[in-house]
């Protein structure tokens, strides 16, 4: 099959159009071709080596963590899904890959696709559907009232976990340009700042939690926003302990994590501020909850812009760029 692979980590490196073996089919997993697959900023990062000292990943490796495509084959031991079944996914770490013709994953990061979506509109939401439904609903105990600031509101991200923040009940503060506020305002968002003209840690206070994608500026900020009690969930870093232990990590890894993300730690404890660093995990059966939502007009894909398969490393380009406007995506079938 043909899939865009790198050999080598390098910042900014191209990635290469390779003819790759077939993925092999074990009991417990689907093999699907792709329809669609979307581009993230993980990807870049990957590509880049930013996670080599945490992660090891074999080379030659084929990026690439959303998916939708059609199940073309299942292991003996599947019994959630057919041959013929749409569905879409975030593949598992170590098992990504959906910048390719096919891929097999285990049938418990899969589910079926949303009825009311296209291929294209299904591939832009398990990543970012998933990393905004586990920092608000399974990592964070917020209840219908709670102030919520989602940084950069009109990324990929944002735009998902405004829609969700509002179906839970939350007031939603963001970033964005003044030209995306109107946009914005349509998915929920209540209060708007312009990160080019405004400060949001003069604007907002006393928040009970913060979603944290941007630097560590951004971040030491966010503290000063927040009221004793809340918190803070980071999805660029600094990682902690914790995700150390939960990946089962080497003791070295570990020291070194608890060092990168020392100070932010202790300045949470002495805040009374509760600070998580979230990598985000696959599950179909979260992926299946947000289906519901999808379904019922809830939540609705917000897609930029889709490139064709062969033009992979320019829709790489265009997300690194930070012009996107929710998802960018393939379209490989």
């Amino acid at each position: 099959m043909k899939a865009f692979i790198i050999k080598n980590y390098k910042k900014g490196g191209e990635l290469q159009l390779s003819d790759v073996p077939d993925p092999f089919v074990k009991d417990n997993q689907v093999l699907v071709e792709i329809h669609a697959a979307s581009v993230n900023l993980l990807d870049s990062k990957i590509r880049d080596g930013e996670f080599k000292i945490f992660l090891k990943y074999k080379m030659p490796l084929i990026l690439g963590h959303d998916v939708a495509g059609i199940v073309t084959k299942v292991g003996s031991k599947v019994k959630k899904f057919k041959i013929g079944d749409a569905v879409y996914a975030r593949p598992a770490d170590y098992r990504f890959g959906t910048f390719a013709e096919q891929i097999t994953m285990n049938e418990e990061d899969v589910a079926l696709k949303p009825e009311n979506l296209s291929m294209e509109e299904a591939a832009s939401i398990p990543l970012v559907g998933l990393t905004a439904w586990q920092a608000m609903v399974e990592n964070a105990t917020l209840k219908k009232g709670d102030k919520v600031f989602i940084q950069a509101g009109s990324g990929g991200v944002g735009t998902f976990a405004i829609q969700l923040a509002k179906h839970l009940g939350l007031t939603v503060a963001t970033t964005a340009s003044e030209k995306s506020f109107d946009f914005l305002k349509s998915l929920g968002a209540d209060v708007l700042i312009d990160y080019k003209t405004q400060h949001f840690e003069d604007l907002l206070h006393n928040y009970d939690f913060v979603l944290n994608s941007q630097d560590a500026k951004t971040l030491n900020k966010s503290f000063e926003i927040v009221k004793p009690g809340g918190k803070i969930t980071s999805i660029s870093g600094p990682p902690t302990p914790k995700f150390a232990d939960e990946l089962h990590l080497p003791w070295y890894v570990k020291i070194i994590v608890g060092l990168l993300s020392s100070k932010v730690r202790k300045k949470a404890k002495k805040q009374n501020i509760s600070y998580d660093f979230l990598f985000m995990k696959a599950s179909g059966q979260q992926l299946s909850e947000i289906t519901k939502l999808i379904e019922a007009g809830i939540i609705k894909p917000v897609i930029d812009k889709v490139f064709p398969f062969n033009q992979t490393n320019e829709a790489m380009k265009y997300v690194e760029s930070g012009r996107a406007k929710g998802k960018v995506v393939l379209k490989i079938k």
